[in-house]
């Protein structure tokens, strides 16, 4: 079994290769004591609140799963399995006040977009949420593959990342992949981001995001 740095590594070079990495790339996020009013304010914020039945026809929701669907039909190649993820990225990243794009961006690099991904530090689903959440500011029986409830904990954990970091999404991302203080993750999101962007080129299964120059 390769060690962590090692199946790093052997991620990146695959990436590099144009070669889509069978392993879920999430880091390990970092169990911290937090307040009791931050606990608080994390519980209430993943609340189950199912998406709303019109969601999609808000004129921004519906052109970002209209168009968001046509690109991403090789990775998730059921179109109603696509839609739904995509009317609740949409919505979860809304409601947590994120960027749908970035949301996306995360998914891409964090799973795959395997709804079952699971990494070698046991961060599940879509996003990649560690189990400790649960505990922490959710419920012991909640099913973090559930995809409405992946999304909601994803958001609402780089939520709380981004606020803590004053607005800095690069900090926010590294400390979301538990990789804080390196940069490959967050750059590579952050171009994710891009290819994502409307009228960027279609995403295809095995072809890498290129890096940008970190200044």
């Amino acid at each position: 079994m390769l060690s962590r740095p090692a199946l790093f590594f052997a991620t990146l070079l695959a990436a590099a290769l144009g070669v889509a990495p069978l392993a879920a790339r999430a880091g390990a996020q970092a169990e911290e004591a937090l307040a009791q009013s931050v606990v608080t304010v994390l519980s209430r914020a993943i609340s189950d609140r199912p998406v709303p039945a019109d969601w999609e026809s808000h004129t921004d929701a519906q052109a970002f799963v209209e168009t968001m669907s046509r690109r991403l039909a090789s990775r998730v190649p059921d179109e109603a399995e696509r839609r739904e993820l995509l009317r609740s990225v949409h919505y979860e990243a809304t409601r947590a006040g994120l960027d749908p794009q970035l949301v996306l961006a995360v998914i891409h690099h964090e799973s795959g977009f395997k709804k079952y991904a699971v990494s070698i530090a046991d961060a599940r689903g879509y996003m990649q949420v560690m189990p400790f959440w649960a505990r922490v500011i959710g419920a012991p029986e909640h099913n973090l593959f559930h995809l409405r409830t992946n999304l909601r904990y994803g958001c609402v954990i780089l939520r709380h990342y981004l606020d803590r970091e004053g607005g800095d999404l690069y900090r926010a991302l590294g400390r979301y992949n538990g990789s804080l203080g390196r940069p490959e993750y967050p750059t590579a999101v952050m171009a994710a981001m891009q290819r994502y962007a409307p009228g960027a080129a279609p995403v295809a299964i095995g072809v890498s995001v290129g890096l940008p120059v970190v200044r």
